[in-house]
């Protein structure tokens, strides 16, 4: 008897239907082990940082009710908000990229065969994705260590210190696009050349 992860079949609370690993449904690609748990760690830190939107509409009404019912600005409620924004967007990519929900030409994409697509996909991949994604680490390292170095601050007056948090989402972020650019890589692999083998 096989076992079924939780929640298998069943859409999530987005309506997005679940395939038998649990994970979001593919029509396109077929799964491996490897992509499966880099999936998976993609999805659970999404959803973790989907409570990131909730806090930004708080610190938004926050802000509009200081300014406009109390008379008073707050800088670093304002930047807090900038973060807010940022720290979702760029960790959302790679979750949008696993949901297969990134922007893309379907017009034409629906009208190739599936061997089409996914030779288009893994071209993308590895040779625009994976090796932006390697560019902007490299560069973001030596960047976000200067940054604690020097304990970078907001230069408004009133800002929020600690700058180099914000800018070390930049790896963060940037690391998780590039995991889930290598699943999104195996799992077309699997289909064209038939490894890793397909779950």
């Amino acid at each position: 008897m096989s076992h079924t992860p939780p929640g298998a079949g069943s859409p999530r609370p987005n309506g997005e239907p679940l395939d038998d690993h649990g994970l979001p449904r593919d029509r396109l690609l077929p799964r491996t082990r490897i992509s499966n748990v880099i999936d998976r760690f993609i999805l659970r830190i999404g959803h973790m940082a989907s409570w990131i939107w909730v806090a930004l509409i708080i610190g938004i009404i926050a802000n509009v009710t200081l300014r406009y019912v109390f008379g008073r600005a707050t800088v670093w409620l304002e930047e807090l908000q900038l973060y807010f924004y940022a720290i979702g967007f760029i960790l959302g990519l790679s979750y949008a990229l696993t949901y297969d929900r990134h922007v893309r030409v379907d017009a034409l994409a629906e009208r190739w065969s599936m061997r089409t697509r996914a030779w288009v996909e893994l071209t993308g991949m590895l040779v625009l994705l994976l090796p932006f994604s390697v560019a902007i680490l490299v560069e973001a390292v030596p960047y976000v260590l200067t940054s604690i170095t020097l304990n970078e601050g907001s230069p408004s007056p009133g800002g929020l210190p600690y700058t180099w948090i914000l800018k070390s989402f930049i790896i963060w972020g940037f690391a998780l696009i590039f995991l889930a650019a290598l699943s999104r890589t195996l799992r077309c692999t699997a289909l064209l050349f038939g490894r890793p083998r397909a779950l």
